[in-house]
């Protein structure tokens, strides 16, 4: 993947990027292994199937995890400094399942080069999470590592 970098400057009330994720059973055992959280609910379908989910979902921050990707690859990219973020888990999300992760500049702050961004995930148009993010943004005169 091509990872194109922009500026502050760049930047306009509006901008979205989104990715798409399928969630392997991969994915939920490498988090559960990376995070240390091993609730049986996420790895036990013995037990998943007895709580209100009647069956595994996936690790509420790995599917949060989707939207730090976009911000640090897509919108604003690399050299994004991630400052703060809200999150609201509104379903589940279940091995096989389709996570849309969008993001969407809402606010410019440009005396503090920093933005604001509506955060949302969805499975089948459904939203599954939900949020705003805050990044400070590098200048066009800043250097960013390559």
């Amino acid at each position: 993947m091509t990872v194109a970098t922009l500026f502050f400057e760049d930047l306009e009330v509006g901008m979205s990027a989104s990715l798409l994720r399928t969630v392997m059973q991969s994915d939920v055992v490498g988090f559960a292994e990376l995070s240390g959280d091993r609730n049986p609910v996420h790895l036990s379908e013995h037990f998943a199937v007895k709580t209100p989910f009647g069956g595994r979902i996936a690790h509420g921050l790995f599917t949060a995890s989707l939207i730090s990707a976009l911000l640090g690859t897509r919108l604003p990219g690399p050299g994004a400094i991630y400052l703060s973020q809200t999150l609201n888990f509104r379903a589940p999300v279940r091995i096989g399942d389709v996570v849309t992760a969008q993001v969407e500049v809402i606010e410019i702050n440009p005396e503090r080069k920093r933005v604001r961004l509506h955060c949302e995930c969805l499975v089948d148009g459904t939203p599954v999470l939900d949020g705003e993010a805050l990044v400070k943004v590098p200048s066009r005169g800043q250097p960013v590592p390559e």
